[in-house]
């Protein structure tokens, strides 16, 4: 019976929020609304519009040191090896050669975004 009673409680409430999600936005319409977004670019404008490298290097360089950040999760469970010291320095370097990544790119106005 709980089974049941939970099912239906679930798909009411699914159904609901359903509904409201599709009513809710046809309440108050504008033109702002209705059209289609397409990355911060004016959609009804030209296709062939410059756009700013700066930001594909900004983004290129968040991928970079984020992908590089990822390196560094293990690191609780690595801390349980029979070598730690070893683990430690590794883990140092790392941070050293991110952090000093990072301190390349302030130096060179990688992270500006005004050109």
């Amino acid at each position: 019976m709980n089974l049941f009673l939970t099912l239906i409680i679930n798909t009411t409430l699914a159904l609901l929020l359903i509904s409201v999600a599709f009513w809710l936005p046809q309440i108050n319409t504008y033109a702002e609304k209705t059209s289609p977004y397409e990355c911060g670019f004016d959609p009804m404008g030209s296709a062939r519009l410059p756009f700013s490298m700066k930001f594909f290097l900004v983004a290129i360089t968040f991928l970079l040191f984020d992908l590089e950040i990822a390196l560094l999760l293990p690191l609780p469970w690595a801390s349980q090896t029979n070598n730690l010291t070893l683990m430690l320095t590794m883990a140092l370097m790392l941070i050293t050669i991110l952090t000093l990544g990072l301190a390349y790119e302030w130096i060179q106005k990688g992270l500006e975004w005004i050109e």
